[in-house]
């Protein structure tokens, strides 16, 4: 499956045969991007085009990665704080996916994250 951009400046391969989890998340990046995600293990996820128009956003923690073209601003993917060995990824930037047709999209509370907890 193929991954890009807006601007197809930035393509990645993922190699993933369904999709287990379909989530949106409430913490406040995601709440503001607004993207619906699925999950892979990293070693599923390849850049093959575009990465030195790939930009890294960390807050907080500066544990979760979160990826964005450089170019058109889209969000593309993210390494989540709660699982670094995973890519979550924008299944709105696969061209063969109609995210207004999903069902069963879950919330991931990343407003309540157990790492925030003291």
């Amino acid at each position: 499956m193929k991954l890009k951009c807006h601007c197809g400046k930035i393509e990645a391969e993922i190699k993933i045969n369904s999709f287990d989890k379909i989530l949106r998340c409430n913490c406040s990046i995601c709440k503001r991007k607004g993207a619906i995600m699925s999950l892979t293990k990293n070693e599923n996820f390849k850049i093959i085009k575009g990465a030195d128009k790939l930009k890294l956003y960390q807050f907080h923690s500066n544990v979760a990665k979160h990826f964005f073209c450089s170019i058109c601003g889209i969000y593309t993917h993210h390494n989540p704080r709660s699982n670094p060995s995973m890519t979550g990824f924008n299944l709105g930037c696969i061209d063969e996916i109609d995210i207004f047709k999903l069902e069963n999209i879950s919330l991931n509370d990343g407003l309540n994250h157990p790492l925030d907890k003291k």
